[in-house]
């Protein structure tokens, strides 16, 4: 693997720290008037999600981690693990709880997600951004009901739970933002 000086790091640079992969979210190289160089670096630990900050000298170095994101098919979940198929070669990879985290209420049968491998091993699952889920349970809006912010409780097919507006109601579908979790719109 290559090796990356601390002035080369850079935002979603993924590098090996302490014998984990981690990846740069954002880095600033100070050079202040007296004394060394050095880059205060913000990184995420890829096997927990972690966000850590940490501060290398200019002369510090780190190695390249062998990590890969691959874009896998969402084919079922059996109780214990979420079970992933590669397009190309039909191979089929297995993600437990650790890897998939909360982002297993945003799964749905046959959407592409990105799976992020260690050493062969899944270490983290992202959903697709935006995903359209049927809504089974919601309290019903009663017209002439806008006093507040205008918002109630939805749970959707997953058993995710998203704040919706008023006018939107059992059985329809919506389009939801799995970054933040939240309602974009209403599907045609």
């Amino acid at each position: 693997m290559a090796t990356y000086f601390s002035n080369d790091f850079r935002s979603g640079l993924k590098i090996m720290f302490e014998g984990e992969p981690y990846a740069v979210e954002s880095s600033e190289f100070v050079k202040p008037g007296k004394g060394q160089a050095f880059a205060r670096v913000k990184m995420r630990r890829l096997l927990t999600g972690k966000l850590i900050e940490k501060t290398f000298k200019s002369t510090d170095s780190a190695e390249g981690a062998d990590v890969m994101d691959m874009n896998l098919t969402y084919l079922y979940n059996d109780g214990e693990f979420w079970h992933f198929m590669n397009n190309e070669t039909f191979e089929q990879l297995a993600a437990d709880e650790k890897a998939v985290g909360d982002n297993a209420k945003w799964l749905l049968d046959q959407a592409e997600c990105i799976v992020t491998l260690w050493n062969g091993q899944p270490i983290a699952v992202t959903p697709p951004n935006f995903v359209e889920l049927e809504i089974v349970d919601t309290d019903p809006g009663l017209k002439g009901d806008t006093a507040g912010t205008g918002g109630k409780p939805a749970t959707l097919t997953t058993g995710a739970v998203v704040k919706v507006p008023l006018f939107v109601q059992i059985g329809e579908v919506i389009k939801v933002d799995t970054r933040s979790g939240e309602y974009v719109s209403r599907v045609k």
